[in-house]
């Protein structure tokens, strides 16, 4: 029997403020166990949460970019249960008046476009964090640290409408991407401010039904968010072909074996024995003040992938790349608007540049190339001045030292040859040298002159002119 994946995504993302959501406790990250909590976030009796607007503001802007509609009424619930590191017992959630509903979000896989409903958008405060003795070297304790405990977050819940993991991971890309564009979050995954769960099902191909779901919990990487989703598909499948049954659960994901294994059983809405807090009034929204809040709103990812092709000539792929994050495409606009051959500038960004990004682990906000420093390389290139094998050396030397390209280029002694006498005597001297080759392109097999192109290159030390070197031979052989 074949089968259809089902899958629907629910994503807690940290709001970028520095303050927590019911208090003044600081929301910064790696600071000592237990340092940022009071009275508010550690719920002690007596004490009122006031609401931050800064998060609220935040949220809705975050609805604006997904296209969900802001309710004009909304209010805040207390989500009963009980853990180690939730001190108050409750958690301060929305439950059936979120801040926004029936939103959606367009994802691109290899070149089919789909639009993934959004549920809905509400807010909550985060859990604190347990941590294992294991990792303290004392083994067989556990400890709490309240530090997290009220950090504003807000819930991206999808409709179970993406089909495969890829559709999945391309989801989650797209919604970080409109995150950053609009600065509501830094989306860092490995600080917890971006995290994850998936609801998979399966149910075989044309049944209405959806199958009994398992939910992955706390996945805090596009990598073993794909692979988490796929372990389990196989999983269900393996179980419904054996004639078995899939209980519905929560499941965390092994990344070391590559494995889900049972966390609990699930629980259901009414487990939780919602109701509304009463230290908090209901929100009251005006059609003003979102409309005040639709002008902060940038050009968003999507869009600006369609300027980009339209402006800028350059294929669907590259734009996929160079709006990946808003410092990137900046960084490609201002090297366009210093060299207008967007193409090239696209091949040296996505090629060379992220290349060394990548491998030191750093981010375009870091790059010790600027778009300027960039662009006189590539204009050194334009004028003939250097070859293109030689700018690969020479941005090398730029990322490592931080040098301009021309300073580089002089002390190196890096200038393309282009006198025709020089390039000449090289040119004869291979000839000469190669007889068996010079034949060869005599009798009609071109391609070899790849090979006598590059013998005058290597002879040269990379600084003769290419398209001189092609035509000398070419005549000289002819």
């Amino acid at each position: 029997m074949k089968y259809e994946t089902v899958i629907g995504l629910e994503v807690h993302v940290q709001i970028d403020t520095k303050t927590k959501i019911f208090c003044s406790c600081s929301t910064q990250f790696g600071t000592p166990a237990n340092e940022n909590t009071c009275p508010i976030c550690l719920g002690m009796p007596g004490v009122l949460p006031v609401l931050n607007k800064r998060f609220l503001e935040s949220s809705m802007r975050a609805c604006l970019a997904t296209h969900c509609t802001i309710e004009p009424m909304n209010r805040f619930a207390r989500k009963n249960y009980f853990y180690p590191d939730l001190p108050k017992g409750y958690q301060i959630s929305q439950f059936e008046l979120p801040l926004g509903t029936c939103g959606h979000i367009n994802i691109n896989v290899d070149g089919t476009k789909k639009r993934i409903g959004l549920t809905r958008i509400h807010m909550e405060e985060d859990a604190g964090k347990l941590i294992h003795g294991e990792n303290l070297g004392n083994p067989g304790k556990s400890y709490v640290d309240f530090n997290r405990t009220g950090v504003p977050l807000c819930e991206v819940v999808s409709e179970p409408d993406m089909r495969s993991a890829e559709e999945a991971r391309a989801y989650l890309l797209e919604l970080k991407s409109i995150l950053e564009y609009t600065e509501v979050s830094d989306c860092n995954m490995e600080e917890g401010s971006f995290r994850c769960d998936a609801n998979v099902s399966i149910r075989p191909i044309g049944l209405k039904e959806f199958g009994t779901r398992t939910e992955l919990k706390n996945l805090n990487s596009f990598k073993f968010i794909q692979k988490a989703i796929e372990y389990e598909v196989d999983r269900q499948t393996n179980i419904l072909d054996q004639g078995d049954t899939v209980k519905q659960e929560t499941r965390l994901y092994d990344a070391d074996r590559g494995e889900t294994f049972p966390m609990r059983s699930k629980e259901e809405a009414h487990d939780y024995r919602y109701f509304p807090d009463p230290d908090l009034v209901p929100i009251i929204i005006d059609e003003a003040w979102v409309e005040e809040l639709q002008k902060t709103i940038p050009e968003l990812p999507e869009q600006k992938r369609e300027r980009f092709v339209s402006s800028y000539g350059i294929p669907e792929y590259d734009t996929g790349v160079l709006t990946s994050s808003k410092l990137l495409a900046d960084y490609f606009e201002q090297c366009a608007s210093l060299f207008p051959q967007p193409k090239i500038i696209s091949n040296w960004i996505m090629g060379d540049l992220l290349r060394e990004l990548k491998k030191d682990g750093k981010d375009i906000a870091d790059c010790p190339i600027s778009p300027s420093a960039l662009v006189d390389l590539l204009k050194l290139i334009d004028s003939g001045t250097i070859s293109g094998n030689i700018a690969k050396g020479v941005f090398e030397e730029m990322y490592q030292t931080k040098k301009p390209a021309d300073s580089i280029v002089e002390e190196k002694g890096l200038k393309q040859i282009t006198d025709s006498s020089a390039i000449e005597k090289i040119v004869d001297e291979v000839i000469q040298a190669n007889p068996s080759q010079v034949e060869e392109f005599k009798g009609g097999k071109e391609k070899v002159i790849g090979f006598l192109v590059g013998q005058v290159m290597k002879q040269s030390k990379g600084k003769a002119n290419p398209g001189m070197v092609n035509k000398l031979l070419k005549e000289k052989m002819s």
